[in-house]
């Protein structure tokens, strides 16, 4: 396969990833290819196990397909270390107990709400301490954006989880992460999830609105 195939076929992997559900016309669109082109890199992609499509109508007229991840699609996109950081923190549970891992999810909080409040450091506005958060964040491979809303609050989206077994296995990890980003951003503004990869969405986001 050549190499602008493979590229594209991972673009749309991405775009499948970061944006969910999407037609062969946006997909298309958003490439700057044809929608035959796209459909060939769809039928492959399907074969390959990685993508799947569901069919809605919308109105009069023939339903419109949209495409979207596998689990093994979603599986493309890494996993810090899984089983590893699984076994670990298992092997914490047995032999400190419930209170030792919830002493290191403490201790592992602070650390990272003291990195990144140094990080926001001097970022004056919202708007420049989420831009700076959602850098960090992706640094880390949780693919994180930002966007605003019309009510003068803001979204803040993270489209992959890195520790996805991990926070399976110990949700106090995701309790913590709410914890993190709260401090970050300060006491002005109020951070809620308002979807969650663990409970069935296909990522996580967060409503930051003034406090």
């Amino acid at each position: 396969m050549s190499n602008d195939r493979r590229d594209s076929q991972e673009r749309i992997l991405y775009l499948l990833k970061t944006k969910g559900p999407l037609t062969a016309q946006v997909l298309a669109q958003k490439l700057e290819i044809t929608a035959m082109g796209v459909r060939q890199h769809l039928k492959r992609l399907t074969e390959e196990g990685l993508v799947d499509h569901h069919d809605e109508r919308a109105g009069v007229g023939r339903p419109a397909r949209h495409w979207s991840l596998t689990s093994q699609g979603h599986a493309r996109f890494p996993d810090s270390h899984g089983e590893l950081t699984v076994a670990l923190l298992d092997s914490v549970r047995r032999v400190f107990g419930a209170k030792g891992l919830d002493k290191l999810i403490d201790a592992r909080t602070r650390e990272t709400a003291k990195h990144y409040r140094e990080r926001l450091e001097g970022k004056t506005g919202i708007e420049k301490r989420l831009a700076t958060l959602a850098e960090l964040r992706s640094a880390e491979g949780y693919m994180a954006e930002w966007r605003s809303s019309d009510d003068g609050s803001y979204v803040f989206i993270e489209n992959h989880c890195p520790v996805c077994a991990a926070a399976q296995m110990c949700q106090g990890l995701c309790r913590s992460e709410l914890e993190v980003f709260q401090q970050a951003l300060g006491a002005d503004w109020r951070v809620e999830r308002f979807e969650h990869l663990l409970e069935g969405a296909r990522r996580c986001a967060y409503r930051v609105s003034p406090a």
